[in-house]
C-alpha cells in the first residue's frame, strides 16, 4: 500500500536565528522541529486515510480516548545523519517499520504499511531538514500510534492516529562514551514469557519507572532488570539492551523473548560475527556476571541502543554487592564497535548490509 502524503508547510515555522539559537546544545528530546506527520485510521472508513505532512501541533482528543484508558500506544526511535558531503542517512528504517508492525500486531492495532511508515519518517526529514544539527548531532525520529476512538469499553480501537514527531539532539555523550554504573532491581521485574517485553509500547517504560528511581537514588545511572520466573538471568536495562565479552574475544547478549529486539542490538551480533567472533544468544545470570568479573574472564560489558548507541558499564551495584568490570574503564571492543557502527551511520565508511537509506 502507498499513499500519497499532502504537504501543508507550517505558516509560522521558527524563525532562522531562534533555530540556529536552538541547535547550539539541543540536549536530548527537549527541542522539536517544526512539521509532523500524521495519518488516520477508520474501521468503518476501510483503513488508513488522510496522510499529511503539517505544522506541529496539539492533538484533539476526548477525555474518553481509548489511549488514556487502556494505553493502546507504540512508537519507534531511529535517526537521521548528516554526511559531510551534506546528504542525510537513515540507518535501518525498514527494521523499525518491521518491528513498528509487530508491535502494533501484539498491541491489537491496526497494522501501518511498513512504506507508509518509511515515506512518513523520509517527508519529516525532508521538510525539517534545516533543522538537522552538525558533528555528531543527529535529528531523532519518534513514529508513534495511539488509539483514539471515544468509549469505555474494553476492546481494540477502531480508530487511530499515526504520526512522527522530530528532535533534534546533540552527541549522547560529551566528551566521548563515559561508563554508566548499573542498578541491579531485584524487586522489580520488566516482562514475562508471553507479556508484552518485547514490544515497543508506552507501558513497558512506565513500569520500569520505579526501577530506574531506585537506581538513581543508589547512585546508578541506569537499571537492569533480571528475569521474571527465577530473578536470576540478566534481561536488559531500562532501555537498552545489553551484551558481554570475554577473554577468548566472544561477545553473549541474552536471547530475545521477554526483551525489546533492538535494532543497534542486531547490528553489534552482526558487525562482531563479520569480523570473526563468536556471539551466543543465551541466559546469563547476576551470579556468573559477578564471579565473570572478578575471575578476569569478563573483560567488558556495554549497553546499546539508538539514543546512545554503545554505553560501556563500568560498575554494577545491587543489595547483595557491588563489583566493577574492567577497573570501570570504557573496553576495546565496545569502543570499536561503537565507532564502526557511528561510522556506517554518517556514511564515512562502506555499508556491506545495505543498512543505509539515503534521503537525499
Amino acid at each position: 500500500m502507498s499513499m500519497t502524503f499532502d504537504i501543508q508547510p507550517a505558516s509560522n515555522p521558527t524563525p532562522e536565528k531562534d533555530r540556529i539559537a536552538k541547535l547550539v546544545d539541543p540536549g536530548f528530546g527537549r527541542v522539536f522541529t517544526d512539521h509532523m506527520a500524521i495519518v488516520r485510521y477508520n474501521q468503518a472508513k476501510g483503513g488508513w486515510y488522510e496522510a499529511r505532512i503539517e505544522a506541529r501541533a496539539n492533538f484533539q482528543l476526548d477525555p474518553a480516548g481509548a489511549v488514556l484508558h487502556y494505553a493502546q500506544e507504540i512508537f519507534e526511535g531511529l535517526k537521521a545523519y548528516k554526511r559531510d558531503d551534506g546528504g542525510v542517512n537513515l540507518f535501518r528504517p525498514d527494521a523499525n517499520a518491521r518491528r513498528f508492525k509487530d508491535s502494533a500486531d501484539r498491541m491489537a492495532m491496526a497494522q501501518l504499511p511498513e512504506d507508509v511508515f518509511i515515506e512518513a519518517v523520509e517527508q519529516v526529514v525532508r521538510i525539517d531538514r534545516a533543522w538537522m544539527p552538525g558533528g555528531e548531532g543527529s535529528l531523532y525520529l519518534r513514529p508513534f500510534m495511539i488509539a483514539s476512538e471515544t468509549f469505555l469499553g474494553v476492546k481494540p480501537s477502531s480508530e487511530y492516529i499515526f504520526a512522527v514527531i522530530a528532535s533534534p539532539v546533540g552527541s549522547y555523550f560529551k566528551g566521548g562514551p563515559a561508563p554508566v554504573s548499573i542498578w541491579v532491581s531485584e524487586n522489580y521485574t520488566r516482562a514475562a514469557i508471553g507479556g508484552t517485553g518485547a514490544v515497543k509500547c508506552g507501558g513497558n517504560y512506565a513500569a520500569s519507572l520505579r526501577a530506574q528511581a531506585e537506581a538513581i537514588q543508589h547512585g546508578c545511572d541506569q537499571v537492569v532488570f533480571l528475569d521474571a520466573v527465577e530473578r536470576r538471568y540478566i534481561e536488559e536495562l531500562g532501555g537498552m539492551n545489553v551484551f558481554f565479552v570475554f577473554d577468548d574475544g566472544s561477545l553473549s547478549t541474552p536471547p530475545l523473548g521477554t526483551i525489546l529486539p533492538g535494532i543497534t542490538r542486531d547490528s553489534i551480533i552482526t558487525l562482531a560475527r563479520d569480523a570473526g567472533k563468536t556471539v551466543r544468544e543465551e541466559p546469563y545470570s547476576l551470579d556468573q556476571w559477578r564471579n565473570d568479573a572478578a575471575s578476569g574472564r569478563l573483560k567488558e560489558a556495554f549497553a546499546c541502543g539508538t539514543a546512545a548507541v554503545i554505553s560501556p558499564i563500568g560498575k554494577v551495584r545491587s543489595v547483595s554487592g557491588d563489583f566493577d568490570i574492567s577497573g570501570g574503564a570504557a573496553g576495546p571492543v565496545a569502543m570499536g564497535l561503537r565507532k564502526q557502527l557511528v561510522d556506517i551511520q554518517y556514511g564515512r565508511t562502506n555499508d556491506p548490509h545495505n543498512w543505509i537509506r539515503k534521503v537525499f
